[in-house]
């Protein structure tokens, strides 16, 4: 696992905790971070952990503990990390059909991810053991697991390992789920097939009464907008990163909605209701709390 910078605590300093995946380039790629903020770097977990216990004072954090914390946290209003249908970075490695899975491996790197496969499981009435386990998706396959969930960038790799080569007369839409008996279930594919709404993986979420600075909420807004206006540039350098051809990864940013619209808190207070009924209503930050 991928280990967080050290977190000091500066009181004169606003700490910013980015789960860097490629996902959120567009944004994070082009952030200048005004001389107030401290930016600290982590895995979903460690983030979500750090914003919880006070360690940093905004995160880019999994939906589930957002809607877990709706009492203590607020969001950001137009930022998010969504996407309507395939995300290709979410997957459910399996080698049996899905209603017959018994037995499913599990990254320890995401609650949001594990708490979307309990609702669709449910929603299917399938009663399946979720266990932690460690390791690529083929690995755990191999060790007996009837399917894997793999997130992130590892997902987006080990997805185009068993669906590529991606060739120039082929549509990367009509790239198979399904190889040598290994089938891939993306699972916001399987939200939207389910419910009609985008799914929403991540909000930029801070502790109630501790909004973030206008000035790094104009500096993630500018960065956002240079990022998306410069995808093919972010695309071809994240390509590189991950050793995938530069229209996989370019496909791949094309698919995120960004601004947490509409559809988008649609979609998330429905996961809410479904993932934890009695939750806490979800606050948002005012016009008056990011102005700037």
């Amino acid at each position: 696992m991928t280990k967080p910078q050290s977190i000091t605590h500066t009181p004169s300093l606003y700490r910013a905790g980015w789960i860097h995946y490629t996902n959120v380039a567009p944004i994070l790629d082009h952030l200048v971070l005004p001389p107030s903020v401290q930016a600290i770097t982590g895995v979903p977990t460690q983030m979500n952990a750090a914003l919880l216990a006070g360690q940093v004072d905004i995160a880019n954090i999994s939906v589930i503990e957002f809607i877990r914390h709706a009492d203590t946290l607020a969001a950001l209003p137009d930022f998010s990390v969504a996407v309507l249908g395939k995300v290709y970075s979410v997957n459910l490695f399996h080698c049996l059909p899905w209603h017959q899975l018994r037995r499913v491996a599990l990254t320890s790197q995401s609650a949001g991810s594990v708490a979307l496969l309990e609702v669709l499981l449910r929603a299917e009435g399938i009663e399946a053991t979720l266990e932690r386990a460690e390791g690529d998706a083929m690995s755990l396959l191999a060790a007996g697991y009837d399917g894997v969930l793999r997130i992130g960038d590892d997902a987006l790799r080990e997805w185009y390992a068993l669906a590529g080569p991606l060739t120039a007369d082929l549509r990367m839409t009509a790239l198979p789920h399904e190889r040598g008996g290994v089938t891939v279930t993306d699972l916001a594919h399987k939200w939207f097939t389910l419910t009609g709404h985008p799914f929403t993986f991540a909000v930029w979420a801070y502790r109630q009464g501790n909004p973030p600075p206008a000035e790094l909420v104009q500096a993630m807004r500018v960065a956002r907008r240079q990022g998306i206006g410069h995808l093919s540039e972010v695309a071809e350098r994240h390509a590189a990163k991950l050793g995938l051809p530069e229209r996989v990864v370019q496909h791949y940013l094309w698919n995120f909605r960004y601004h947490l619209e509409e559809p988008d808190r649609l979609g998330l207070y429905e996961f809410a209701d479904k993932a934890l009924p009695h939750h806490a209503p979800l606050r948002f930050a005012t016009e008056d709390e990011t102005k700037g």
